[in-house]
């Protein structure tokens, strides 16, 4: 490993947690390789690349492989290497400890020279995803090689092709992940229309565990597509039964539904700067609760549900001190929301009229009317506020 790495590692020590690789960082070293090899007939291994803010790690290749066109495939072309060369490199992708479904998946990268003046060409190969609707930051059509990857890719192309005298990078570029297909069903691609694959993504390079940075910026790309559909209403949802309880209320489709998991705080910062007309957020009365309490991220590790708030929202909805001295004393927020409920105190609606005020403070004013829907664990709503 490099120095950078022994970087990371230090600024990660507090946590005990390692760091890793994205899915672009592995796909760039992948294609240095790959592209060296067709320039000069080796590959370099190990392959040491320079992330956007200037760690230089190194990576192992798993995969190497030199061969020519097959009989009746049209030649590469002389942009360096010898015409019809195909240079394959692969890196195994190491998440570090976070919980990446990517993690131990085999990136390759095959290049292929084109006639000068072509440039850098992506495709998709096996295993990576093909935009097919608007709202991503790449056109429908493009291989799902976000923009990052593409100019780290361009970048150390453009130094290899220096170092060798060959003038530009002429190069076709196919990126491929071995099962990706089959690893992309539990990811949000299929929702927001990136079929036949995963995603090549990466902003830092650096995957920093447990920081749910992917998440994140799945749910941007969520409203972006929701967005551009030109849907109106977006829901905002902790997980898979507060999406069939939306759906159910209001019969929102598949891409206005926003996989919000734990990070409200996420969805409301990005509405907030990409605006629709309405927003519902639904998810477990526990969990809303904590967004009520004022807490952006619902994580049971990050934030505990407070018993003492729930029994002074009670406290406004009628409950006497009795009641209230229960509700504070309570296991679990669903006990503390069944003994209200068992009184007439509607500490649910409560729950969900706060949760929504607190949404409106973090959205500041944008034009965006919010709802909030708290429901049981078998999706029954057990609060709900009015739309304001």
């Amino acid at each position: 490993m490099s120095e950078a790495s022994g970087g990371r590692s230090a600024q990660l020590k507090h946590t005990g947690l390692r760091p890793g690789w994205t899915t672009g960082a592995c796909a760039t070293a992948a294609a240095t390789a790959a592209y060296t090899a067709l320039l000069t007939g080796d590959f370099p291994d190990p392959v040491t690349i320079t992330l956007p803010k200037g760690q230089t790690p190194a990576f192992a290749l798993a995969v190497e492989e030199l061969t020519e066109d097959r009989p009746g495939e049209a030649p590469g072309g002389p942009s360096g290497g010898p015409s019809g060369r195909r240079a394959t490199a692969g890196v195994v992708k190491d998440a570090g400890d976070d919980p990446d479904v990517t993690h131990g998946a085999l990136v390759r990268v095959t290049a292929r020279a084109l006639p000068p003046g072509s440039g850098v060409v992506f495709k998709a190969g096996p295993g990576v995803g093909t935009v097919t609707r608007p709202g991503l930051p790449l056109d429908v059509g493009e291989p799902a090689v976000n923009p990052v990857p593409r100019q780290m890719m361009r970048d150390h192309l453009a130094q290899v092709a220096a170092r060798h005298g060959s003038g530009a990078a002429d190069v076709e570029l196919t990126v491929s992940v071995d099962h990706g297909e089959e690893i992309a069903r539990s990811t949000w691609n299929p929702r927001l229309g990136i079929l036949g694959g995963l995603s090549i993504l990466g902003t830092t390079g650096i995957v920093v565990p447990y920081s749910c940075s992917a998440w994140i910026d799945s749910i941007r790309r969520g409203v972006d597509v929701a967005r551009a559909a030109g849907r109106t209403h977006v829901a905002g949802c902790t997980g898979s039964t507060s999406e069939k309880t939306v759906v159910a209320e209001y019969g929102l489709p598949e891409d206005a539904l926003l996989d919000m998991g734990d990070f409200a705080g996420a969805v409301l910062k990005y509405v907030r700067r990409h605006p629709v007309d309405r927003l519902t957020v639904c998810g477990g009365f526990a969990k809303l609760s904590k967004l009520a309490a004022g807490h952006l991220d619902l994580h049971s590790a990050r934030s505990q549900v407070d018993k003492g708030f729930l029994a002074e929202l009670a406290r406004r909805g009628g409950a006497d001190e009795a009641l209230a001295t229960e509700v504070a004393a309570a296991n679990t927020g669903l006990a503390a929301l069944h003994l209200c409920t068992a009184a007439g105190v509607p500490l649910g609606d409560l729950v969900a009229a706060t949760a929504r005020d607190q949404a409106l403070e973090v959205l500041r004013g944008a034009p965006v009317v919010v709802d909030v829907l708290c429901i049981d664990r078998a999706g029954n709503v057990v609060g709900r506020s009015t739309p304001r």
